[in-house]
């Protein structure tokens, strides 16, 4: 479908987006023939987009358009583009499209030479000679890498080459877009599976850039020359339904008149433009919603002069009418991560139709329309003193930006680095996150902690061993929230720093391509050993083994007393009620002082000694065994002391050495282990189960501290027992 079968008009039209019609084109075609005017007079082919201009900048240089226009029509001279115009309206439509839009005059001086270089004999030395560095850095920006060179590679190479320049100066990608947009509306005189592959280049690449520069009134139009291309069913679709609307009553009108005459009672000042949606939208609002009302079609917007009056005009809205609750946003307060700023609510009219409402000042609407363009000139030298000499004030680098550019150095394969791009970009919202040390960290939505670890650490992230999200322990699995708190957990010490690494398993929970390129370069680098035939795949367990000189046990319930090198210790410090009887501390709770305790006698006369809450009590009663009276013994009884064994579980990041640093706390407090496990590690947490013999119950709240104080370990709790009561 041709991009001129495409055209919008009257339907679906933002009010005030740029647009050259082929009227405009003919009349720049015949002034591009006629050649440049006498010397000291504009040419005509440039007079309207100066006049376009002088309204947005009325002190602007002309000049300097001039010069640039009479060396670009100069230069392309003879060229012809395959719609039959002259190529010198290419340029003069991109110029004129980012006069529209608010665009400096450094940026339309560009934009007049952005094809100079590349289909001219004109040089950069040239360009930068007559306009000056900052015009030939944006020209060189926008400049296709030759295929001649690059072969296949040519596109990602010249994207990259783009969005490197971006990353200095955001006007580059101003241009391209512009320059997108003009040969998307001409797409028609290409083949058909040519303009199917731009238009998905457009979905995929320039499509979210503009989103994320902000500059709506050239992503929507893109959308709606895509959406024709690629799904041409729909578009038609939609456009009927568009049309068969048009005819009728609109209500959106009505419910503009009925908020004007609200704020005029209020004594408010604002414009109330009906705001129709543009094509994608409607498609998108048709899927969500289904049947579609004529309110569906459009929003209000309402123009103010600053951002006191929109407070104001949203609390008569809410007072003189219903709102819809769920669908107010406050952007003002918390503005998008592409600058956008703005109130949406929602109300209910008389009538019951329910109509949506943006609020904004004039200045964030021109925000909102143009993005970073609408800023002017953001890279003049910072003033101050205590600004270094040469740097630039630069309010347009958005972090999504700066991870972009760190991440593409890091890949200098080009079809890694285009699968990376489209799926950075496909990203198409952003959270805040806030970091513990009040900073903020903005990612992509759907990002885990992970994403967020290599965003804040880089290659130092490597070291991570958990985190807190909202002050609770998370997985780095965890995805991320807007608005949520986060810590990350580094490894304890300079041992642990430098031997950790990330797990295969990280790549399942990353979403950002820094955290994928960083994990997949370490996990090269370091190679998972092949075990040999004698070893163990838990070689934890069988470490913790080897110090419990048995091997490695889980913990089941049951009153089979604990071996220890081979012997069968009898229980110290109780005192049971039948003389001589043998007794035994039950391994499902292992019972110490001062718990509450109780026994029951089993096979071959012993007695087993449980905790009253353990679960193995109910079903000693439930088997028909009867209960022995036990306690603990005191000084009176002359058999207060003795060792007394318990089990505690141990929960923590999986890292190195944690069995080594666990089993060092556990023997600084005098404890000795007389039996140990590990579980395989799971999301990156671990669990060790310890049966400990303690010379003094009294201890168990210390060894338990310090067992908590190892690096990594986020809780301690004994077998049978809830977190909560185990902290108590």
């Amino acid at each position: 479908m041709s991009a001129e079968a495409t055209d919008q008009a009257p339907f679906g039209r933002r009010r005030g987006l740029p647009r050259i019609d082929l009227r405009n084109l003919r009349r720049f075609s015949r002034a591009a023939l006629l050649g440049p005017a006498s010397r000291g007079r504009l040419p005509d082919a440039i007079e309207h987009v100066a006049k376009v201009h002088r309204a947005h900048h009325p002190g602007a240089d002309l000049d300097v358009l001039r010069k640039a226009y009479v060396l670009a029509e100069s230069s392309h001279r003879g060229q012809m583009r395959k719609s039959g115009e002259p190529y010198i309206t290419h340029p003069l439509a991109v110029t004129l499209i980012l006069a529209e839009l608010g665009a400096e005059t450094t940026t339309l001086t560009a934009s007049l030479l952005h094809d100079t270089v590349e289909d001219t004999e004109v040089t950069l030395d040239q360009v930068g000679e007559e306009f000056g560095e900052e015009v030939r850095y944006l020209v060189d920006g926008v400049t296709k890498l030759e295929k001649v060179d690059y072969g296949a590679a040519a596109e990602p190479e010249t994207f990259r080459k783009m969005l490197v320049a971006t990353g200095n100066d955001v006007r580059v990608m101003s241009i391209k877009l512009a320059d997108r947009l003009h040969n998307m509306r001409t797409l028609g005189v290409m083949r058909p599976e040519k303009q199917v592959r731009i238009a998905k280049v457009t979905r995929d690449v320039l499509i979210p850039l503009a989103e994320r520069l902000g500059v709506q009134a050239l992503k929507t139009e893109l959308e709606d020359l895509v959406f024709a291309i690629l799904h041409p069913e729909e578009y038609a679709h939609t456009r009927e339904l568009l049309q068969a609307h048009a005819g009728r009553p609109d209500p959106l009108a009505r419910a503009a008149e009925d908020v004007r005459g609200v704020l005029h009672e209020a004594g408010i000042t604002a414009e109330v433009l009906v705001r129709p949606r543009h094509f994608v939208s409607v498609h998108r609002v048709g899927i969500k919603r289904g049947e579609l009302t004529g309110t569906d079609l459009g929003r209000l917007l309402v123009l103010v002069s600053d951002d006191a009056d929109c407070y104001a005009v949203l609390g008569e809205l809410h007072t003189c009418f219903t709102p819809v609750i769920s669908e107010f946003k406050d952007f003002i307060a918390v503005p998008k991560f592409n600058l956008y700023q703005s109130l949406h609510t929602a109300v209910a009219g008389h009538d019951g139709e329910v109509t949506e409402v943006l609020i904004r000042t004039h200045q964030m609407h021109r925000v909102a329309e143009a993005g970073v363009i609408a800023l002017g000139n953001p890279y003049t030298p910072t003033e101050g003193a205590d600004a270094p000499e040469g740097e630039r004030a630069d309010p347009t680098r958005p972090g999504w930006l700066s991870r972009l550019l760190d991440w593409q150095s890091a890949t200098p394969d080009p079809d890694l680095f285009w699968t990376s791009l489209r799926d950075d970009l496909a990203q198409d919202r952003e959270i805040t996150v806030f970091r513990s040390d009040g900073g903020t960290l903005g990612l992509p939505a759907g990002a885990s902690c992970v994403d967020a670890a290599y965003a804040l650490y880089g290659e130092d992230a490597h070291s991570c061993i958990g985190a807190r999200v909202n002050g609770r322990i998370a997985t780095l699995s965890t995805v991320l929230r807007d608005g949520d708190t986060l810590q990350l957990l580094m490894a304890g010490d300079s041992r642990d720093a430098a031997s950790h690494g990330p797990s295969p398993e990280w790549l399942d929970h990353a979403r950002t391509p820094a955290a994928r390129i960083a994990i997949n370069r370490w996990l090269a680098a370091h190679p998972a050993p092949q075990p040999a035939q004698h070893e163990s795949p838990e070689p934890e367990a069988d470490s913790a083994s080897a110090l419990s000189g048995q091997d490695a046990q889980g913990s089941q319930g049951g009153e089979t007393a604990i071996p220890a090198a081979g012997t069968v210790r009898p229980a110290a410090g109780i005192v049971v009620d039948r003389p001589g009887a043998t007794v035994r501390l039950a391994r499902c709770c292992t019972p110490v002082p001062p718990d509450a305790v109780t026994g029951f006698a089993v096979r071959g006369g012993a007695v087993t000694v449980h905790r009253e809450r353990c679960p193995g009590v109910a079903r000693m009663i439930a088997a028909g065994r009867t209960a022995v009276g036990v306690r603990w013994a005191d000084e009176d009884d002359g058999d207060g002391g003795g060792d007394y064994r318990v089990t505690l579980f141990a929960e923590a990041f999986s890292r190195p050495h944690l069995l080594a640093d666990l089993t060092e706390a556990i023997a600084a407090e005098g404890a000795e282990v007389v039996a140990a496990a590990v579980e395989p590690p799971r999301e990156q947490r671990v669990r060790h189960t310890y049966t400990l013999q303690l010379p003094d119950a009294g201890r168990l709240p210390t060894l338990m501290r310090a067992m908590r104080n190892v690096p990594g370990v986020y809780d301690v709790t004994r077998e049978g027992r809830s977190m909560a009561a185990a902290r108590s």
